[in-house]
């Protein structure tokens, strides 16, 4: 049954990968760069750089990309970037042929909206896979390891505002790169929901004969768990439940967890509302 299991996981990464590679390239091709809207990244530099040098956006994305997944494979393995490697590829010579069509469509705000809505929709789909779309992804990853406590989110922000005030004067166009800013806006809501879910936080609920492991490992993800007491009712063994809290970024890690470890286990996953106390809004800041 395993060897099956494993087929099945595999093609259906692959097909996320292939459908993500599309509408990656879909929002950039056909949206984004015809429009001059660079909303940060490489997709951003990608898209400056084609104004100045005339080399297609999609080869700019796949050469600026091919130091950073070569300094990627140094620090974190071979086996950490071969779906990444792939998707560079494909997505890259995706945009170079869909330009050909031009533009859909030449309003700015259609343009912000539903082209990066397509880049992030692409995106989530990447990182369901297990892989990234490369860029400024693998640069953050690699200041992480460096300094663990700093936010990823101001990473990225930072990166992206250097691209989008570079290219408000490479276009000599204060307009655009206010689009561009819009679109950077619906990139981080659309993926957000799409790859993390709508609610604040999540409550999982884990029924596993590995309960230590997988406890283990997810406490090294510095998540607090309890464990409940229960009662199997078809079993009519006595049974602990892991039990735990987490902001909604980590699900997807905990859920590769617990896949990894034991791929039969009963995973309950539920929507907090609020969750108070340590790792979590304090009880204090409740009361101001």
């Amino acid at each position: 049954m395993k060897p099956k299991r494993d087929f099945k996981t595999l093609a259906i990464n692959i097909a996320l990968l292939i459908v993500g590679s599309i509408l990656y390239a879909a929002g950039i091709a056909l949206f984004l760069d015809p429009n001059q809207l660079a909303p940060g990244g490489v997709v951003g530099i990608a898209i400056i750089f084609n104004r100045i040098f005339t080399i297609p956006t999609g080869t700019i994305i796949f050469l600026i990309n091919v130091p950073l997944m070569l300094l990627a494979w140094w620090k974190l393995g071979f086996k950490m970037i071969v779906s990444t490697m792939f998707v560079t590829v494909f997505s890259s010579a995706l945009v170079d042929v869909m330009s050909v069509a031009g533009a859909i469509s030449n309003d700015l705000l259609l343009s912000a909206v539903f082209g990066n809505s397509l880049v992030a929709a692409g995106m989530a789909l990447i990182f369901k896979a297990g892989a990234t779309s490369g860029g400024t992804d693998i640069i953050v990853k690699l200041i992480k390891i460096r300094y663990r406590h700093a936010s990823t989110g101001t990473l990225f922000f930072i990166t992206d505002a250097i691209v989008v005030i570079s290219s408000m004067f490479v276009f000599k166009n204060f307009e655009v790169g206010l689009y561009a800013v819009l679109a950077m806006v619906v990139f981080t809501i659309v993926f957000d929901k799409l790859i993390y879910g709508a609610d604040g936080a999540k409550m999982v609920h884990i029924i596993s004969d590995k309960n230590d492991i997988i406890a283990k490992r997810i406490m090294a993800l510095e998540i607090g768990l309890t464990y409940v007491k229960g009662y199997g009712g078809f079993t009519e063994e006595n049974k602990d439940v892991i039990l735990c809290a987490m902001k909604k970024p980590m699900l997807p890690k905990v859920q590769d967890i617990v896949k990894e470890e034991d791929p039969y286990a009963f995973i309950i996953v539920s929507s907090a509302t609020e969750v108070l106390g340590e790792g979590h809004k304090s009880h204090y800041s409740e009361r101001l």
